[in-house]
């Protein structure tokens, strides 16, 4: 398997199976701002300002399949902010039901960082709903656990959770 970017026209041929990632993350409990169950005209709407991102190229996404289709994505988002051009915010890192606990997720974390760097970008911030196993993946990556916030997203069962910030360091080297 080969993680690739999508580019803002490979979009459309790969938009259902993105859906469909999208959905079983959310309706297996992925904390990535959706709750469950997601429509699809959700997800496609979704995905649909993805692309104008990825057009605007403040978005970078890479993408893995198997031989069914979309198995895990993450997204990079660039700030375009002249004091911010040396950073970046890993978003929405999505691993298919079928294909978890294989170190997909920490593949899709390395080839994110690596794609941060080519692009000049030496720090990655992000966060997770605290407790989810996002929270040590990012931890036994090397990432730094800044601080929560208590009561930050509403979970599937109507539940206010915390979430997690953290950050690393890249080195151009």
């Amino acid at each position: 398997m080969q993680i690739c970017v999508v580019s803002w026209v490979e979009m459309a041929p790969l938009r259902e199976e993105l859906i469909e990632l999208l959905q079983d993350a959310v309706d297996s409990g992925a904390s990535v701002g959706f709750l469950p169950p997601i429509s699809r005209e959700d997800a496609a709407e979704y995905w649909h300002s993805v692309e104008k991102e990825l057009r605007a190229r403040s978005l970078v996404l890479l993408a893995v399949k198997d031989e069914e289709g979309i198995i895990g994505s993450v997204q990079l988002e660039l700030t375009k902010k002249p004091n911010a051009r040396h950073r970046a915010e890993v978003k929405k890192l999505l691993v298919h039901r079928r294909a978890r606990r294989k170190g997909l997720g920490r593949a899709l974390m390395k080839a994110v960082e690596a794609q941060s760097v080519a692009l000049g970008r030496t720090l990655i911030v992000l966060d997770t709903r605290k407790g989810d196993a996002a929270e040590q993946l990012y931890l036994s990556m090397g990432y730094t656990r800044v601080g929560e916030i208590p009561h930050y997203a509403r979970s599937a069962n109507g539940d206010l959770t915390s979430t997690v910030f953290f950050y690393r360091e890249l080195s151009g080297d």
